[in-house]
């Protein structure tokens, strides 16, 4: 039995500057995109946190490198 409400061509819910990205993978194993490997990374950079450069993880390396400095 097909599930009800969910249709084949309802597209995902995506950010307006992602607005025709498509990606896909070819007959050869290759990753295909819309969008250049930069704009995307680009994107990325700008909307999504990364945890390893939280403020407690930034503090912690700015502590690491200037006792390295201190010790040269």
């Amino acid at each position: 039995m097909a599930q009800e409400g969910k249709k084949e061509e309802d597209n995902p819910r995506i950010h307006d500057d992602l607005k025709g990205f498509n990606i896909h993978i070819d007959e050869f194993g290759q990753v295909k995109t819309t969008l250049s490997q930069e704009d995307l990374n680009s994107f990325l950079n700008e909307q999504v946190d990364d945890k390893k450069f939280s403020p407690k993880v930034k503090k912690q390396l700015e502590e690491l490198y200037t006792t390295i400095d201190q010790e040269e």
